[in-house]
């Protein structure tokens, strides 16, 4: 009996490393593609965002930024929250937007994307 759980284990372990591989390709390929094409387009749009509280989300899923865009460069954006200041790597970016607000004006508690 303790023979038959060792091959689902080493399936389960191959199934994992494959899926992970697989979306460090996809990621590369997206940056690959990125470098090729005019990198400004994401520079400007950027830009557009500089002193407003923003969330950015990068390529995985569990990276999200949020804070106030202070000063977007070459290849990254500087963004500061809670007093502390993150340079983020433009690379990595796919999404960035406004901090939602509810219908008085202030920031909403929870943001469900």
């Amino acid at each position: 009996m303790g023979e038959l759980y060792i091959p689902i284990i080493v399936i389960f372990i191959m199934l994992f490393l494959l899926l992970r591989t697989r979306k460090t390709v996809i990621a590369r390929k997206i940056i690959k593609k990125r470098k090729m094409e005019d990198d400004t387009k994401m520079i400007e749009l950027a830009k557009r965002f500089i002193g407003k509280a923003c969330l950015i989300y990068s390529f995985d899923s569990s990276h999200q930024f949020q804070g106030i865009i202070k000063e977007v460069s070459d290849g990254a954006i500087l963004v500061e929250n809670g007093g502390t200041i993150e340079a983020i790597n433009l690379d990595f970016v796919i999404r960035i937007r406004e901090f939602p607000k509810n219908k008085k004006g202030k920031k909403k508690s929870l943001v469900l994307d």
